[in-house]
């Protein structure tokens, strides 16, 4: 009996080991390990740091004002010109006697800068005289007194722009000049200075022929606060000039300044009509002071002969040289003033207002030759 019992209790004994046997293998068979992860970069986070307050933040230091910039010089902006004359005074410097090679020097710079072959021959003269009677011994003071006599040339002229007030009746400043010249933007500058001035300005304009030309007086007489007269496009140029005069006198406006079509100087019938505008203007309540002809400093000789012809078909008063700055050829206002008696009353050496400045001889001539 008790072998029975002994053998019961060790077959429960095996079944029980078995049977967690069997529930061990089987959770070992179902177990399934996890699946790799694959990695990947975090994303990024804004991190915000705390920032610890202060009792005062002490303001920034004011930011100066920026210092003004001077405008360009005239001896900048003659930079063309005064490279002609820099190079021949430069290596007439470096001789150490006066001799051919000196006045051909010169003399080939003279006619690059369009002083005219008349201008150049009676300064060069003047200057062989004074080396021969041994008044200039040596380069320097041949060179010194070269610009003395160009200087003097340039001197005595009246340069100032008529305005009679006392007549009681406008007064009247025509533009005349060709094709491109710069006359409708310089009557434009003009506007504006006088208006600086305090006198009232009424442009009129004249250039019907151009449709641009009204638009674009227009565009300046919104910008600087002048009246404007304008006719419809052809219209006779001597009506728009003459309705613009009686305006102005109607309105005590002090200035009329007419602006006209631009010509050839070798079309006989547009000088004809040119003449046609100053008479009608005069007739009107006003009075022509100043006849203006722009011209553009880069045309050099051919400028002389543009003023000589509207000098005969207008009475003109004065020149406006326009592009001077952007020009090698500066001198033609010596063969202007010397071989025609006009003087030249404006220079143009930029693009804004205050670039049509009045023509100053010594400065000028100073501004040609390289320090």
């Amino acid at each position: 009996m008790n072998d029975l019992w002994l053998y019961v209790a060790v077959a429960a004994t095996i079944v029980l080991v078995g049977g967690g046997v069997v529930v061990v293998r089987r959770s070992r068979r179902t177990a399934v390990p996890p699946a790799p992860v694959p990695s990947t970069p975090a994303e990024p986070t804004a991190t915000i740091q705390a920032v610890a307050p202060t009792e005062s933040v002490a303001p920034p230091d004011p930011v100066a004002p920026a210092e003004p910039v001077a405008p360009p010089s005239l001896r900048d902006r003659l930079s063309r010109a005064r490279g002609v004359f820099a190079s021949a005074t430069t290596g007439v410097l470096r001789r150490s006697a006066i001799d051919q090679s000196t006045w051909d020097e010169l003399e080939e710079a003279m006619l690059r800068a369009d002083l005219g072959v008349s201008v150049t021959t009676t300064l060069l003269d003047g200057l062989r005289a004074r080396v021969k009677q041994r008044e200039i011994a040596d380069p320097a003071a041949l060179i010194r007194a070269l610009r003395s006599d160009m200087t003097s040339r340039l001197a005595g002229a009246d340069r100032s722009l008529a305005f009679d007030l006392a007549r009681g009746a406008p007064n009247i400043w025509m533009m005349v000049g060709v094709n491109g010249a710069g006359k409708t933007t310089s009557l434009a500058k003009i506007a504006a200075q006088q208006i600086a001035l305090g006198r009232s300005v009424l442009m009129a304009a004249g250039d019907t022929f151009r449709a641009a030309a009204g638009e674009q007086l227009e565009t300046w007489a919104t910008r600087t606060g002048a009246a404007i007269i304008r006719g419809a496009e052809g219209a006779d140029p001597s009506s728009v000039v003459f309705d613009g005069v009686q305006s102005a006198a109607a309105r005590n406006i002090n200035l009329v300044l007419a602006d006209t079509a631009g010509r050839l100087q070798t079309n006989t019938n547009l000088m004809d009509e040119l003449r046609k505008v100053r008479r009608v203007a005069e007739k009107a309540a006003g009075v022509v002071t100043e006849v203006l002809l722009v011209i553009d400093a880069t045309t050099g000789q051919n400028g002389l002969v543009q003023a000589k012809q509207f000098a005969q078909a207008t009475q003109v008063t004065g020149v406006v040289l326009t592009k001077l700055d952007g020009s090698a050829k500066g001198g033609i206002v010596f063969a202007i003033e010397t071989e025609l008696g006009i003087p030249v009353k404006l220079v143009g050496l930029g693009e804004t207002v205050d670039d049509l400045a009045p023509f100053n001889p010594e400065e000028f001539v100073n501004a040609l030759f390289d320090e």
